[in-house]
């Protein structure tokens, strides 16, 4: 298994394909036994996404540091969301914005929401694909009602380079930040 990401307040622990099936098939027991955590009452709130992850760890199992994480808060005993990276860094799709450019998304439970967990994990996942990987640039696609995630990665530093229709989610804003360059949170 894939190592985890440790933050201030959180774990970021790899999703494996086991608790991914588990999730999808709806066996909550199973899938919190391969975790080893208490989930969210809502789970599996991502299926469509839980789905496609999988698809990409069965056709190559490399991507498993890359794809979803669960968001765990130990004080809790819990997983209160999930962050991730959609590939490996150098997807052709994200070619337009660097050659070593990822995209990552973040969920947060609402019971946890507006308490900087989402801030943290991104920030902690980011610094681990550019510490350990030489990652130097993020991509961010953003509904236009989305204003909590829209806020995040505009005071994150992103900033809106493209637009573009998903099939789930209606028209996007895609935002970038290029971290190759000395930038205001450290990174």
């Amino acid at each position: 298994m894939s190592a985890s990401v440790h933050t201030e307040r959180l774990i970021l622990v790899p999703m494996t394909p086991e608790f991914l099936r588990a999730s999808i098939r709806g066996d909550i027991g199973e899938a919190k036994h391969l975790l080893g955590w208490a989930l969210p009452g809502d789970w599996p709130d991502v299926l469509p996404v839980l789905k496609l992850r999988l698809r990409q760890l069965e056709a190559d199992s490399s991507l498993q540091p890359w794809l979803l994480r669960a968001m765990i808060l130990p004080g809790a005993g819990r997983m209160i969301g999930h962050v991730g990276f959609h590939s490996a860094p150098g997807a052709s799709y994200l070619s337009d914005w660097g050659d070593s450019a990822v995209e990552l998304g973040v969920s947060v439970v609402p019971e946890f929401q507006r308490q900087g967990y989402a801030r943290e994990s991104v920030l902690g996942l980011m610094r681990w694909a550019r510490d350990l990987h030489g990652v130097g640039q993020f991509v961010v696609s953003v509904g236009r009602t989305n204003e909590a995630s829209r806020r995040l990665f505009s005071n994150l530093g992103f900033r809106r380079v493209a637009e573009h229709v998903d099939e789930i989610d209606g028209v996007e804003d895609v935002s970038v930040l290029d971290v190759s360059a000395p930038n205001l949170l450290g990174l």
